[in-house]
């Protein structure tokens, strides 16, 4: 059975490699959370509400219009100790050094498997620049080549045009559909599931995305 820790660690908790780290391409970056955040993206958040709700998966512990901080307090506790436990890797996405929304490579899984999930959210602001597709590519090549992921999954609503041209522009495989796979704004939805596997990009994703980067960013 699959280990869900770095194996090699003999139930002593690791530091994940490759982490904390903070990697950039051009105006876009990924830095690790940080407590010193939490004002930024509640009001992210909140300005984003009607933007995300139809996508994101529904989580009393981080919901879209609470104006306190304890939320963000409580998913940066949360994913740093998934971290230190090499269960994840919780980064903000930030565009010209500003707080653009967030990335997480999440449900890692070690021993045989050597797999992840990844999610993502954008400030609407900044949609359509490019962003989102340079973090997915910066962050599947950290797993794959420095971390040592072998398989990184997307799964995404059929009615989510946006985030599925994210994957598909990076050639991510379709594997199918995922049966009422999350619930999200009220009801149990299917998802498609994408994959990449890192046989599939020999040369990394930024070698796809862009193939010409000055076109990536107005």
């Amino acid at each position: 059975m699959a280990s869900g820790l770095p194996p090699g660690n003999h139930g002593a908790v690791e530091r994940l490699r490759g982490w904390p780290v903070t990697l950039t391409e051009g105006p876009v970056g990924l830095r690790p959370l940080r407590h010193r955040d939490a004002a930024t993206w509640r009001d992210l958040r909140v300005r984003n509400a009607d933007w995300l709700r139809p996508w994101e998966p529904t989580n009393p512990e981080t919901p879209l219009f609470r104006t306190g901080l304890g939320p963000y307090l409580s998913m940066v506790h949360t994913m740093r100790r998934e971290a230190r436990q090499g269960l994840a890797l919780p980064w903000v996405v930030t565009y010209e050094d500003g707080f653009a929304g967030q990335l997480t490579i999440g449900a890692i899984v070690w021993g045989s498997s050597r797999s992840a999930q990844i999610g993502y959210w954008v400030d609407r602001q900044v949609a359509g620049r490019g962003v989102i597709p340079t973090a997915v590519a910066l962050a599947v090549d950290h797993c794959f080549f420095t971390v040592g992921l072998h398989r990184v999954e997307a799964n995404i609503r059929p009615e989510n045009t946006a985030s599925r041209r994210v994957v598909e522009k990076l050639g991510f495989r379709e594997e199918g559909i995922r049966r009422r796979h999350l619930h999200i704004d009220g009801a149990w939805r299917d998802h498609i599931c994408y994959a990449l596997t890192v046989e599939d990009v020999p040369h990394g994703l930024r070698s796809r995305w862009p193939a010409d980067r000055r076109q990536a960013f107005p």
